[in-house]
């Protein structure tokens, strides 16, 4: 903390403000309640099927649950594309506590959000001694309808994790302005830290500070007015900015890595052209001011516009953006939280704005979460001021504001409950958007699971039609063809698929798998040859190959010695834990005339497979016993499989 920045007496709480003090209290229980009514109903809610298996209930790092070398990990690796370790330490002591059961995790999340509106609530009261506005805001934050993704969203835990973290900084930052010294200042930077390490949207936190220090801490003024030089010296401005550079650090730390990590996801959709990045995030500035006011039609997923949007939408949006930009800046000296709510929202935005585009949405509904604090400043704060002459102003107000609560309450709690489960939340999606492959193949992927198999199909069809690069909806109707015994058919989606994605090892393991049950064996073989010149230590490909090695009816393609070359490398790569590795390895023992070997592997295999409960592979491995003591060796390269041998 620079030494030169002294004490600031911001604000004294007049004698009505402090009879006030009272209703503190039954405030923040009713933002809790407000919070219980819309989001309590999550606590029934299931898993879905967009992210939450990677952040919770697929990734076995997280199932694990806390330990000390998990929370190592944590801090090591990327998790989901994205360096957020407290975010992740806090999925693994939810599965530590509850298990999979969906219901603790949705309890999490609701309970973090409500501390969050809580403590905007304290914030925005501390700052500017105002408990009604303070109060409205933080209730508008609690139950509006775009923050509905962000708490009822497993995956989206980083939201609410950080708007707590971004909450209490606001809070100890409002500490130290008022009397600053090292200790309050090391409080604001470790509590950003640990926002950052819970979402790095927070990366522009010190904009939003510097905006704090015009208003309503006054600090700028204030400032100024101390060292005897109104009006406001380029001076005092620079101070508040040296004042925020190690905030600056972190913000450009955590920018760094976040980009560095997001690489994947920002590769796959560079074909979007800037013209069409600008263009969409000028029209989306709009629109999630316009889903502030009318919150109607939300979805999980906005189709990205990409090259279609009408010129005359983005034309109308610069002209917005700039008009009301203008208007902030003339009303600042009367009233500044006009310019500070505007350039808040516009601030906070810029990191998910869409001009380095990550993903195919054109916009998200959890991107507005803490954004959207800066609009309902400025309208609690406006609508006040322009009543202000009314004779039952405060009447109005309070029937108004109560309205208003009331109406976002009831139409957050129903937009809660599409997501009851996948399929409730990607019917909902496809019903209120048009276009959308996302939504198409994710509901495919439901109906997939729940061996609805030719209602599934229809489903990727569509989102190849609407996305001929969607390479998910081409891997899954692969599938769901080979679940119908379609081998032809599944056999040309994995080549489109290989083709948008060549480096998608996993379908060149299937493809080749289909190839064999197609009697092409050569080009199977030429699929896993490419599969380990890309990945030499790819087990799947190993155990593939030495099964054909091993077992193929042509002679000529047979190799003894390559195939237990292969399959032993498989084995170890599997850790001894595959039994249908052990399958391939004793099959590959009894073409090289190892038989002894070969009924060791097949007993071991059929040891592991019944431990697994995988009776049907256990009998087949002690019905292959008999003829390897024999001497006999098997001939049926079809029932080659990919084994996840690693």
């Amino acid at each position: 903390m620079p030494a030169h920045l002294q004490h600031v007496n911001l604000r004294t709480p007049t004698a009505a403000q402090s009879n006030r003090r009272w209703l503190i209290l039954p405030i923040t229980v009713l933002l809790a309640a407000l919070t219980w009514i819309v989001f309590g109903q999550t606590l029934h809610h299931d898993f879905v099927n967009y992210d939450d298996q990677r952040y919770v209930y697929e990734n076995p790092r997280i199932t694990a649950g806390l330990s000390a070398k998990a929370i190592v990990w944590a801090f090591t690796h990327v998790h989901s594309e994205n360096w957020h370790p407290l975010t992740t330490i806090s999925h693994m002591l939810d599965c530590q506590l509850y298990g999979l059961r969906p219901g603790g995790h949705h309890g999490t999340n609701a309970l973090l959000h409500a501390t969050g509106a809580i403590l905007l609530f304290l914030a925005l009261l501390q700052m500017t001694g105002t408990l009604w506005r303070s109060a409205f805001v933080a209730a508008v934050f609690a139950v509006h309808p775009l923050h509905v993704e962000s708490v009822a969203w497993i995956a989206e835990r980083k939201d609410v994790l950080s708007g707590v973290f971004f909450m209490l900084t606001l809070l100890a930052y409002a500490r130290y302005a008022r009397r600053p010294s090292f200790g309050r200042y090391m409080a604001v930077v470790l509590l950003f830290a640990c926002g950052l390490m819970s979402k790095p949207m927070l990366v522009t936190l010190p904009f939003v500070l510097l905006l704090l220090d015009y208003w309503p801490l006054n600090r700028i003024a204030g400032l100024a007015a101390s060292a005897q030089k109104a009006p406001i010296a380029k001076s005092t401005i620079i101070k508040l900015v040296l004042e925020k550079i190690p905030l600056i650090v972190l913000s450009v730390g955590s920018s760094v890595v976040t980009f560095l990590a997001q690489q994947p996801a920002i590769g796959g959709t560079e074909e979007l052209s800037v013209s069409s990045r600008v263009g969409n995030a000028l029209v989306s500035y709009i629109a999630y001011i316009w889903q502030m006011l009318w919150p109607a039609r939300l979805a999980l997923f906005y189709p990205h516009p990409e090259n279609r949007l009408p010129v005359w939408q983005i034309v109308a949006a610069v002209i917005a953006l700039i008009g009301f930009s203008v208007i902030a800046v003339v009303v600042r000296r009367t009233r500044p939280y006009v310019l500070v709510g505007w350039l808040w929202y516009l601030g906070m935005l810029v990191p998910v704005i869409g001009i380095l585009q990550v993903g195919w949405q054109a916009r998200a509904d959890r991107y507005s979460y803490l954004p959207q604090i800066g609009l309902s400043v400025l309208i609690a704060w406006g609508v006040t001021d322009l009543t202000s002459k009314w004779r039952h102003q405060r009447k109005v107000l309070e029937v108004s504001a109560t309205a208003v609560i009331i109406a976002l309450t009831w139409r957050a709690w129903l937009q809660t409950t599409y997501w009851r489960n996948s399929e409730t939340l990607w019917a909902h999606t496809l019903a209120v958007t048009h276009n959308n492959d996302v939504a198409e193949n994710n509901l495919g992927i439901v109906l997939l699971q729940q061996g609805r198999v030719d209602e599934a199909i229809p489903r990727f069809e569509r989102a190849i039609q609407i996305r001929s690069q969607n390479a998910p909806a081409h891997d899954n109707l692969a599938k769901a063809f080979l679940r119908k015994g379609q081998l032809a058919d599944a056999m040309v989606e994995s080549r489109k698929l290989l083709e948008i994605q060549p480096e998608n090892l996993e379908v060149r393991n299937v493809l080749g798998t289909v190839l064999i049950q197609q009697g092409l064996i050569g080009e199977a073989i030429e699929q896993w040859q490419e599969t380990l010149r890309r990945d030499p230590n790819n087990g799947n490909a190993k155990s593939n190959l030495a099964w054909v090695f091993a077992t193929c009816p042509e002679e000529s393609l047979r190799d003894g010695n390559r195939a237990v070359q292969l399959a032993e490398q498989a084995f170890q790569l599997s850790g001894g834990k595959n039994a249908i590795v052990l399958r391939t390895l004793a099959a590959a023992y009894a073409e090289s005339g190892r038989f002894t070997d070969a009924v060791e592997a097949a007993r071991r295999g059929a040891e592991l497979a019944n431990q697994q409960g995988n009776s049907g592979l256990a009998a087949e491995l002690e019905s292959s016993i008999a003829l390897y003591q024999s001497g006999g060796a098997l001939r049926d390269p079809s029932l080659t499989t990919s084994h996840g041998s690693r």
